[in-house]
């Protein structure tokens, strides 16, 4: 029996030995590396004077930070997009035209139409019924696409870039669709956020919008329960929440009494006072001559005159000189009839 014991003693014995050599390999180890640790930290001793300078200091993206103001700001300023884009064209020409063509069929609207509409002008197209005049003004507009021309707004070629053409305007289209089932105030805060505009700047703009348009009383009401005017009026503020570059309005003064239109005006030639543009369409004949700088006359999709309104109406009333374009007065013979009364 004592040789099984000397046999199993042997092994235990190598056991401890391996253990012993694993342990004194890893004091071997560990001291190493707490010798060289020790020779760190006496040569950092001179090194604190690094510490000392205090090169964090580079550290200074604590002025980064200032740019977290500016993160905020653009909420405040959510206008700024908008403006910035407003203001980047030149001065001189708020709208080019050129070589405007659009087919409906085998009819075409508008006939190759030239025309060069400059900032700050209170410009105005006139025509008879189916002229090319809406068409026109919805191909500016951005709401139809010309056959062939070019149309620039504000330096911004509508066909590179039709989303920029269209930050920089506001648009009154003449056969109005809307979400009436909205209030005034609702469809004024929709406008202003498919413009882009922060909550408060809706708020503040809409106030100042109702205030002037003298809409207080009917904001809170369905639009679908507002006059015709009224519902112009509160289109026609949706269309300058963004304080656009250049106003496209077509009709706007009709169905809307003489008091509206009136503050409408107002409103209007302050705009075009602080460098705005507004194109409109009227068969206001007397209007167009009182309020806009320049004019168009638009027969069967041609420009037959255009110019500022005494070279238009070249010494007659432009009421005048629009049914001398048009074609004049027609036969009224064959309507004896209409004299002999069915009674």
């Amino acid at each position: 029996m004592t040789p099984p014991l000397v046999k199993r003693k042997p092994r235990p014995k190598t056991a401890v030995a391996a253990d012993a050599a694993a342990p004194t390999a890893e004091a071997v180890s560990a001291p190493a590396a707490p010798a060289t640790e020790q020779a760190s930290p006496v040569e950092p001793e001179p090194v604190t004077p690094e510490p000392v300078a205090p090169e964090p200091e580079p550290v200074e993206p604590e002025p980064e930070p200032l740019a977290e103001p500016d993160a905020p700001s653009p909420v405040a300023d959510a206008v700024i997009p908008i403006a910035d884009a407003a203001a980047a064209p030149p001065a001189a020409d708020a709208v080019v035209i050129r070589g405007l063509i659009k087919d409906f069929g085998d009819h075409r609207a508008v006939n190759g139409i030239d025309l060069t509409i400059p900032a700050g002008s209170f410009y105005g197209i006139v025509g008879p019924n189916g002229a090319g005049k809406t068409t026109t003004l919805s191909i500016l507009a951005g709401l139809l696409r010309a056959d062939a021309g070019q149309v620039v707004v504000c330096g911004i070629d509508q066909a590179t870039d039709s989303l920029a053409a269209k930050r920089v305007m506001g648009v009154l289209p003449d056969r109005l669709r809307t979400f009436d089932r909205l209030t005034g105030r609702q469809l004024l805060h929709y406008y202003g956020l498919l413009r882009g505009l922060s909550a408060d700047v809706i708020e503040k703009r809409s106030a100042d919008l109702v205030r002037a348009f003298d809409l207080a009383d009917s904001v809170s009401r369905v639009v679908s329960d507002y006059s015709a005017g009224m519902t112009k009026k509160i289109m026609l503020a949706g269309a300058m929440i963004h304080s656009p570059r250049v106003l496209v309005l077509d009709e706007p003064f009709e169905a809307v009494d003489p008091v509206s239109s009136a503050v409408i005006l107002d409103i209007l030639r302050a705009y075009v006072a602080h460098g705005g543009t507004v194109i409109l369409s009227s068969h206001g004949m007397d209007l167009v001559e009182r309020v806009c700088s320049r004019v168009a006359i638009i027969v069967g999709g041609d420009v037959l005159a255009e110019g500022t309104i005494d070279e238009v109406r070249a010494g007659q009333t432009l009421e005048s000189r629009f049914v001398e374009l048009s074609g004049g007065i027609g036969e009224v013979e064959g309507l004896e009839w209409l004299h002999t009364f069915s009674d």
